[in-house]
């Protein structure tokens, strides 16, 4: 079996596989002020000291959540509830076209529920950037505005010029999130100018149902989630401790990788589909990107045809995000950089993890060429 698609969720890390196992031994609530309860609590926080090393924070600043999705939700609504407290209020949310479902029907949510805040969105080249000198006048209007841009997208790993971003909303006297799943253990992660950030286990080789959400100092929030007091009243609810214990595993191992190795099989597909097939689309190719993505199209043939066909030979990858209940549909990315509808509907994604090999992508090749060699014969006849 050739597994191609880490972006959805990469491939569980065996030393993660072991501290999950671990910390299922252990029996305490990380509440409970007894041994067992004591030990449980160490686990959660050297992790919480792992995922503040990986993404250059303080531990302090680590909230434990049950995913990217989740950490998303608390960072948006927690900015707009807590700067209505502080009587400084978010009047507008500014959120990239490229965003994660889970920002974008969460900013959706927000201004369905709250009507006077405004929602626009910062549109992208069609490369996939954001677009600077948009997001430039939107911030011009003089109203206080939550800015959420993702720092690598999901898709098709371009990167997102974050610094910038963060030092125009700033200059704006606004606050800014920054969805760093997809971007966390692939490239340098600085929490350093963000107001939250966003980090998933699953896609560091960690366990599914862990995730975390970075928070500056001071940065307006108020939980959402009530209950206890756990995750110093910032989130409550008793902690999965043996994901957070499998995710600070693989947080330890960001940075192992060769992030240089897995471009280069990036590379290597890259120029296999170009030798086979001239008339493919890479998508974002020209700009920055993640070493280990590549988004695609092979023009007539359907992003459902191919990935049926590749499935059969063993060769899983992915249409986009797997974020559909398993459907396939036209990537609401891809038409935000101006992407055709039938040429959308073709696209297909690759991604590379820490077990990725030369095989992977040579079996990959020879299954995509196969399948146009039989649809040529279908139609030739």
């Amino acid at each position: 079996m050739v597994y191609l698609d880490h972006n959805a969720t990469s491939c569980l890390r065996p030393q993660s596989r072991l501290a999950v196992e671990g910390a299922l031994a252990v029996q305490g609530n990380p509440s409970s002020p007894h041994q067992w309860g004591r030990r449980a609590r160490a686990l959660v926080e050297e992790a919480r000291k792992d995922i503040a090393e990986v993404t250059d924070a303080e531990p302090k600043n680590i909230v434990f959540t049950s995913g990217g999705t989740e950490a998303n939700f608390l960072a948006l609504w927690g900015a707009v509830l807590g700067a209505a407290d502080a009587g400084a209020p978010i009047e507008r949310l500014l959120v990239s076209a490229i965003e994660h479902e889970s920002i974008l029907t969460t900013a959706r949510d927000i201004q369905e529920r709250r009507p006077e805040i405004g929602l626009a969105a910062i549109p992208v080249s069609g490369d996939g950037v954001a677009d600077i000198d948009a997001l430039r006048v939107l911030l011009a209007g003089g109203t206080r505005a939550l800015v959420a841009v993702m720092a690598a997208n999901n898709e098709t790993g371009v990167v997102q010029p974050i610094a910038e971003v963060q030092e125009l909303v700033h200059a704006a006297g606004g606050v800014c999130v920054v969805d760093a799943v997809q971007a966390c253990g692939k490239i340098a992660v600085d929490f350093a100018g963000a107001d939250y950030l966003t980090v998933s286990a699953h896609k560091l080789g960690g366990p599914q149902g862990a995730g975390a959400l970075v928070m500056r100092d001071g940065a307006p929030f108020v939980a959402v989630i009530r209950g206890g007091g756990q995750e110093s009243n910032r989130r409550a609810g008793t902690e999965n401790v043996a994901g957070i214990a499998g995710f600070g595993a693989a947080a330890r191992l960001c940075g192992t990788d060769d992030i240089g190795r897995l471009a280069g099989l990036r590379d290597r597909f890259e120029a296999g589909l170009r030798q086979r097939f001239p008339d493919a689309v890479i998508f974002g190719e020209r700009a920055p990107r993640l070493g280990n993505t590549c988004n695609f199209a092979l023009p007539g043939i359907a992003a459902e045809t191919a990935l049926i066909a590749l499935d059969l030979d063993g060769v899983m990858v992915s249409s986009g995000a797997a974020c559909s209940s398993g459907k396939v549909a036209p990537s609401h990315v891809l038409r935000a950089m101006g992407v055709c509808a039938d040429l959308a509907r073709s696209a297909l994604r690759i991604s590379l993890g820490w077990n990725s090999t030369e095989s992977d992508i040579d079996a990959a090749l020879a299954s995509l060429e196969k399948l146009a060699a039989r649809i040529t014969a279908r139609r030739a006849a």
